[in-house]
């Protein structure tokens, strides 16, 4: 029991220590660093951005944002030195590329796709279909035949 104690006593200490502590000259520069690495993401893991990830190669690529916007590069410049780096996968929103163009237009395509389809089911409505001739000749007879019963049962 003084096992399980200690242990939830030593959690919030354990989350702690994975936190990075990075200096920012500004209170604009931490914004544009925590924008970046809320933008990346983590090479290693499934869907986790670089701040959200314990990875060491997340820790590491935090490293290198956190030098690089102190050194006085660009977004795009780091941008583009990750995508160098990892490629499309470490962008949450991969560039319009020639290996990219289906990701972006896909949901376009099939959007158009599928209102030319119901378009065209509603615009083709079914033709009504005439019965046959011998078939009307069949529905007369038995609309006469019921009017006669009709009116013997009046009588």
């Amino acid at each position: 029991m003084k096992i399980w104690l200690l242990l939830i006593l030593l959690l919030p200490g354990l989350a702690q220590a994975a936190i990075d502590a990075y200096e920012f000259p500004d209170k604009a520069t931490e914004e544009r660093y925590n924008r970046l690495i809320d933008e990346l993401r983590c090479p290693m893991c499934l869907n986790t951005n670089l701040a959200g990830s314990d990875a060491m190669i997340a820790q590491d690529l935090r490293r290198e944002v956190h030098e690089m916007v102190l050194a006085g590069h660009s977004d795009d410049e780091i941008l583009d030195f990750m995508y160098q780096r990892y490629g499309d996968f470490i962008l949450y929103r991969p560039r319009v590329t020639s290996s990219t163009w289906l990701l972006w237009g896909g949901p376009v395509l099939l959007l158009l796709l599928g209102l030319v389809i119901v378009y065209r089911r509603l615009s083709t409505g079914r033709p009504e279909a005439e019965p046959a001739a011998a078939d009307q000749e069949k529905l007369q007879a038995l609309l006469a035949l019921e009017e006669k019963s009709d009116e013997q049962r009046q009588d």
